[in-house]
């Protein structure tokens, strides 16, 4: 009997091991195949109530007809046990989170982003202000703050004097350097800027950095001019290692380097003298500083912009098809004009629409050449549709076929006009062949042209008339036959052998600046005779020995046909020259980049002073060049 109600046990303990509800019933006996248990919620009153001892589906349909709601019970303790153990471990969690942002994210880190969000977006010091602004900083940063006005113009003035430190130091060990100004107005505010560009000895990289932003007060003279480009040279150490300074061809620059040009100056009388006028005003007595300004570069983008708007014009108003022309363009600038303000969606008319000259620039014609150039390529359904929907007058056959002609023929002279803009492969080396072959490239177009026949002759003459100075520059030379690309290719052979003789001579006295130097702690070496002790008598022929190498690398240099800049490092004299000649951009690009950012006009922020917005401006422009960042 014992056995059995042992053995009852075990198939009891058995058949509702895995049940989820057997802690509401108590076993009271065991009946053949079945058991006899009591329910425990039916208490005080005793129910028993028999089951299978393999089966609790008695006792489950008991619990659903007496005590509905007792699985809910029992589930919600299990949930609320579920959650908070959940709550704990999501405390856990945050715990974690918070220590990991803790070490990871610091407050110096965190002033530092937001200094660059600053920086680098040309955000207004007053958005540290905003309570949105700092409760965002707050929230990704469990609570910490964003740094205030105060501690980010001491951080301006930290971060900008370690910049200037660390630029002054890369162009003192620079040997050839070029500079780039500008004056933009906008907005009734003129402003000033210079970049200067330098070339990598190693790499042979164009590396480029802003020197001055500033905006000009009162009337822009000739000396306050030639003053700011003067004290930014001297500012920075590099009034000697200035090749030239390139501007565009405008009346102001051209007449300040006419005046206060160190080639322009034959003697004494012809010196310029900057006066400090503020000085003066004030009472102060000082001495006129004398001003030496480098050589002027006019900028090739803009002297080939002159020709299409000066030259081009005139011969399209005199020629046959003037009306045609005038007619055309007035359609052209209307869907151009249009595709700004109104929204079409048309993906042509979305393109057209970024078109927009909305920043400083040197190439103007550039962009409407672009927006015929994309006109031309739409089918005549794209075109009708797209006239259509910005309610503009349709093109005529003849008028197309006029913008054809216009995009076909022009098209040398934009692609000429892009190389021009790039900055990093962009050398003076670089424009006389590009001149040559705009020439050859529009010459060619002259057997098919209709339309365009006369004008194609006039921009020839246009061109040989506005670069003649720099045909016959001996400078612009050099620079072309130091670049591997061209070498002396593009001249002709009556006068390749003379260049050769030029870059031989040129070559010879870099490479005795540098004997010079090495044998400086040769000639100390003991007296062994008489004719070491006596310096009478013909001299050595050891310059002459120096020219003979020189000779055989410029020689060897022009044989060769590699076009990268790497084959430069095989001929030392040859590389020489082409920093001194090559570090100049023939483009003022990069100065009119430094007026924009992101498509926008860079104007004065409110509660700034000419100084501050300056430091921020150069600062946003040389972060590629310096390290901004400080700990």
């Amino acid at each position: 009997m014992d056995m059995d109600h042992n053995e009852t046990s075990t198939e009891i303990k058995t058949a509702m091991h895995t049940w989820r509800y057997r802690h509401h019933f108590t076993y009271k006996a065991d009946q053949g195949k079945n058991i006899i248990v009591q329910c425990n919620l039916c208490l005080p009153k005793v129910n028993l109530l028999s089951t299978s001892k393999t089966s609790t589906s008695n006792l489950k349909k008991h619990l659903d007809r007496k005590h509905l709601g007792c699985e809910d019970k029992v589930d919600g303790v299990k949930r609320g046990r579920k959650k908070e153990h959940n709550g704990e471990a999501s405390g856990q969690l945050k715990k974690i989170k918070a220590e990991i942002i803790s070490k990871s994210l610091t407050q110096s880190k965190i002033d530092n982003l937001v200094f660059n969000f600053i920086m680098e977006d040309c955000q207004s010091f007053q958005i540290l202000e905003q309570p949105g602004f700092r409760k965002l900083v707050e929230g990704l940063t469990e609570g910490r703050i964003s740094l205030d006005r105060l501690t980010l113009f001491t951080k301006v003035d930290l971060v900008f004097s370690n910049m200037r430190e660390e630029l002054m130091a890369k162009l003192n060990n620079v040997q050839y350097v070029c500079t780039t100004a500008d004056i933009w107005t906008a907005n009734n505010r003129s402003f000033f800027g210079m970049t200067c560009h330098w070339i990598d000895t190693d790499s042979l990289e164009r590396k480029s950095a802003a020197l001055g932003f500033a905006q000009l007060q009162g009337r822009n003279t000739y000396d306050t001019i030639a003053g700011r480009i003067h004290d930014i040279h001297v500012a920075y150490n590099i009034e000697s290692k200035v090749q030239t300074t390139v501007t565009d061809n405008g009346s102001p620059f051209v007449s300040v380097f006419k005046e206060f040009s160190i080639d322009n100056q034959d003697t004494d009388d012809d010196i310029g003298f900057f006066e400090n006028v503020a000085s003066i005003l004030e009472g102060e007595s000082e001495q006129d500083m004398l001003l030496f300004l480098p050589t002027l570069q006019r900028c090739a983008s803009h002297t080939l912009d002159l020709i299409v708007a000066e030259d081009f014009w005139q011969a399209v108003s005199q020629g046959p098809m003037c009306q045609l022309h005038y007619s055309t363009m007035a359609k052209v600038f209307a869907i151009w004009s249009k595709s700004h303000h109104l929204q079409v969606a048309m993906d042509a008319a979305e393109d057209i629409g970024k078109m927009a000259l909305v920043v400083p620039s040197v190439i103007r014609w550039n962009v409407e050449y672009c927006v015929v150039q994309k006109i031309v390529s739409l089918t005549e359904r794209e075109l009708i549709e797209l006239c259509a929907r910005l309610e503009v007058s349709g093109l005529q056959p003849e008028e197309m076929a006029f913008l054809r002609e216009y995009a076909t023929v022009f098209k040398p002279l934009a692609f000429a006009l892009e190389l021009f803009q790039a900055e990093q492969k962009c050398y003076l080396g670089l424009v006389i062949p590009t001149i040559l072959s705009l020439k050859n490239k529009l010459n060619e177009q002259k057997a098919t042209a209709h339309y365009f026949d006369d004008v194609i002759n006039a921009i020839v003459v246009a061109i040989d008339v506005r670069f003649q100075d720099l045909f016959a520059s001996p400078e612009a030379k050099i620079a072309t036959a130091t670049t591997p690309q061209f070498r002396l290719w593009w001249m002709s052979h009556s006068e390749r052998e003379e260049m050769c003789s030029v870059l031989a001579t040129e070559a010879s006295q870099i490479q005795l600046c540098c004997k010079t130097e090495v044998n400086t702690s040769q000639n100390l070496a003991p007296i062994e005779s008489e004719d070491d002790f006596f310096s009478y008598g013909p001299v050595k022929p050891a310059i002459q020995v120096h020219q003979q190498g020189a000779m055989e690398e410029i020689h060897k240099y022009l044989e060769g046909t590699g076009k990268s800049l790497e084959c430069l490092q095989d001929f030392p004299r040859v590389k020489q020259l082409f920093f001194k000649y090559n570090t100049t951009l023939p483009s003022t690009a990069p100065v009119q980049r430094l007026f924009s950012h992101k498509g926008n006009l860079v104007t004065s922020q409110p509660g700034l002073t000419d100084d501050y917005y300056e430091r921020i401006q150069l600062l946003r422009y040389n972060s590629n060049v310096c390290s901004l960042i400080t700990e």
